[in-house]
């Protein structure tokens, strides 16, 4: 999942001035992969700078131009980046709840997918706390807020399921009761902890960022995922 950075290897419509290194050939569409790639790189800097189109540029050994025939502007590779993350999340979202029956459980491991996710991507966490996209077009921030809201829902997806088997145990007999079960009290409300939940994670992405990744986002996460879900 996480980009294979590559940060020497050039795109190769146009080779870098000066030396006798040849580009590497690329396809067209490895060629965008290695823009955001190399995009992403550039975001795991511990330092909050904006990242420039000329910087990216030399960071690739191209011309600016070189760039924008493969993306209209630096918003469109941004937006090619938070489509990334966003495949990438739902794909494994997707994977857990088919593996996963019990919906308490669904809900923690994709907990965990997201805040390891975070620590195996740095620089997609600062998009993902829109910290990278701060002066850049409102539309990826909007972007950003509606995966935001895609993985509330999935997460209150998953304990609706977990209240529903809740209830059901409840009030069937010992021989017909599951001991997969995750019991749960009287008053639990999906909604309220699936809001808890996402405000927990988006937190620990934010820690994450402005510790300048030093700080793992999954630190003592089993235990405070207990207590947020039970």
């Amino acid at each position: 999942m996480q980009p294979d950075h590559k940060h020497d290897e050039a795109v190769t419509e146009d080779p870098p001035a000066t030396g006798n290194v040849r580009a590497t050939r690329l396809k067209p569409g490895e060629r965008r992969v290695h823009i955001l790639q190399t995009l992403a790189s550039m975001l795991e800097a511990p330092k909050n700078e904006k990242i420039t189109t000329a910087a990216l540029a030399a960071r690739l050994g191209v011309s600016e131009a070189a760039l924008y025939r493969h993306f209209a502007s630096k918003a469109q590779m941004f937006e090619a980046l938070i489509e990334f993350i966003e495949q990438s999340i739902f794909g494994l979202i997707n994977q857990i709840a088919t593996k996963e029956p019990n919906g308490v459980l669904q809900a923690r491991t994709i907990a965990l997918m997201l805040l390891n996710f975070s620590a195996k991507n740095p620089g997609m966490t600062r998009v993902l706390t829109c910290e990278a996209l701060v002066g850049e077009h409102e539309r990826l921030t909007e972007r950003v807020n509606q995966l935001l809201e895609r993985v509330e829902a999935s997460l209150k997806q998953c304990l609706r399921l977990a209240l529903m088997d809740a209830n059901v145990q409840a009030g069937a007999n010992p021989q017909q009761a599951q001991g997969s079960v995750v019991p749960l009290p009287a008053d639990y409300d999906p909604a309220v902890r699936a809001n808890l939940l996402l405000s927990y994670i988006v937190g620990r992405w934010h820690r994450y960022v402005r510790s300048g990744f030093a700080r793992n986002p999954a630190e003592h996460a089993d235990a405070q995922l207990r207590l947020i879900l039970q």
